[in-house]
């Protein structure tokens, strides 16, 4: 196999977000789901890789649904760890990002509730995302099913990522989705998607709407 995915290492320690996020949970979602999305998809791409050789589409086809999510659960939690800091460490939007989330949301706070108001109702598991449009040059809300990639399913550029599968939180806020959604706002890195939004944007060509 000519690359093999491993899980990254968070830049901060699994108690350093609470009280909003417990250690147990940070070190169970990192240790144990995200490494496991990391395995699966190295063993689904192993299996791919021979299946080709093979020439055998029957099985490249039937791996299609593993490869997606378990990729997709890699690459989203990816984005997860960086888009979060301990209290205080975060900052809050400015600049270009604060203006376009202004513009959209007509505030910050207009950003968070709608944000929270699309979050919170995502039937089963899944992810809200705030994603940079290349063809509009403009920021939007968008959830997704399970894992679910953003910009592979939506063509959206993933800014921020806010994990709504019960893992992420039932250990703490029970199935209270809402009263996670309220805190994560304190430990989320803004520097973080800032940089994603300047890249995203500078990439895409065009002013900035």
């Amino acid at each position: 196999m000519a690359h093999k995915y491993t899980l990254p290492k968070l830049a901060y320690d699994y108690s350093a977000l609470e009280p909003v996020i417990s250690g147990e949970i940070m070190q169970l979602h990192h240790q144990k789901h995200h490494n496991g999305y990391v395995t699966n998809l190295n063993a689904a791409l192993e299996k791919y890789e021979q299946a080709e050789k093979n020439n055998d589409l029957d099985a490249m086809i039937a791996l299609q649904s593993a490869i997606r999510f378990n990729g997709g659960g890699h690459i989203n939690h990816s984005i997860f760890w960086t888009n979060l800091a301990p209290k205080g460490h975060g900052g809050e939007p400015q600049g270009d990002l604060r203006k376009q989330l202004d513009h959209h949301f007509g505030s910050f706070d207009g950003f968070v509730q709608k944000f929270n108001a699309l979050a919170a109702p995502v039937q089963g598991s899944g992810w809200c995302w705030l994603g940079f449009c290349p063809k509009s040059q403009q920021v939007m809300i968008q959830t997704c099913s399970n894992q679910d990639p953003l910009y592979a399913t939506h063509g959206l550029i993933p800014l921020l990522g806010v994990d709504v599968w019960e893992h992420a939180y039932y250990l703490q806020y029970k199935n209270v989705r809402p009263d996670y959604l309220k805190a994560i706002w304190q430990v989320i890195n803004w520097n973080d998607v800032a940089m994603r939004f300047e890249t995203a944007s500078n990439l895409s060509g065009g002013s900035i709407k």
